[in-house]
């Protein structure tokens, strides 16, 4: 079982913001999923009938995206999901990457919630939530070396910075096909509301089932910082 830490710091930074959290184990993640598959098809049939006419500007007035858009606006980014979401409107396909990979990216569309996937094994406790100071060394999933910005909420384990809401997430502990338990973690700063972080936990967990009827979830936690939305 693993053991999450919320910091002081997280709680004083993210004042109305929320983490969510979902340890899910028993998994054979080394096979596709054609209950899965059909799943991500349906879900593109949905969201292409959700957003048809949309153009750009009208993404923005969706409350989650607003939320994540103004997060990112303050770093000089932009929120990479709602690029996603409007690519699959648009006509393409939810990738394939492997089941537990898949399971999050079809519940991200849906919802719009950030969620990273790691593999659970691989990460080191403590396992703590928390927001950077700024000067933090971090190599991304790509292999690419960051000098992590202050005020950027985050997960850290015993061996160092495993993710951010601005770099996504680390090298050393993504979901792999011999990955047997993972750990979904919903980044959602004020705006998001804690609605649509459980409707996120749920959409994974359901998906993951579809695959793993005998997975165990070992946790579904929400946690809030005191404040709007809180």
């Amino acid at each position: 079982m693993l053991d999450i830490i919320v910091s002081d710091r997280w709680h004083d930074t993210f004042e109305g913001g929320h983490v969510g959290v979902l340890a899910i184990g028993g998994v054979d993640n080394s096979q596709p999923s054609p209950l899965l598959d059909e799943r991500k098809r349906a879900l593109e049939s949905k969201l292409r009938e959700r957003f048809r006419g949309y153009a750009r500007n009208d993404y923005f007035e969706l409350k989650v995206l607003k939320a994540y858009r103004d997060y990112y606006k303050q770093f000089g980014n932009t929120y990479h999901v709602q690029a996603q979401l409007e690519s699959v409107v648009g006509g393409r396909s939810l990738p394939n990457v492997s089941p537990l990979v898949d399971a999050n990216f079809a519940a991200e569309l849906e919802t719009l919630v950030l969620t990273a996937g790691h593999d659970a094994d691989l990460l080191k406790a403590p396992v703590t939530i928390d927001a950077t100071q700024g000067g933090e060394a971090f190599t991304q999933l790509n292999g690419k070396t960051r000098t992590l910005k202050p005020h950027d909420m985050m997960m850290r384990d015993g061996a160092g910075t495993v993710c951010t809401i601005l770099y996504g997430q680390d090298k050393r502990t993504p979901i792999s096909p011999k990955t047997t338990r993972a750990l979904y973690v919903a980044y959602a700063p004020v705006g998001v509301g804690a609605e649509a972080v459980s409707a996120q936990l749920e959409a994974v967990r359901d998906n993951v089932l579809l695959f793993a009827t005998d997975a165990e979830v070992e946790l579904l936690e929400l946690y809030s910082a005191e404040g709007e939305d809180a």
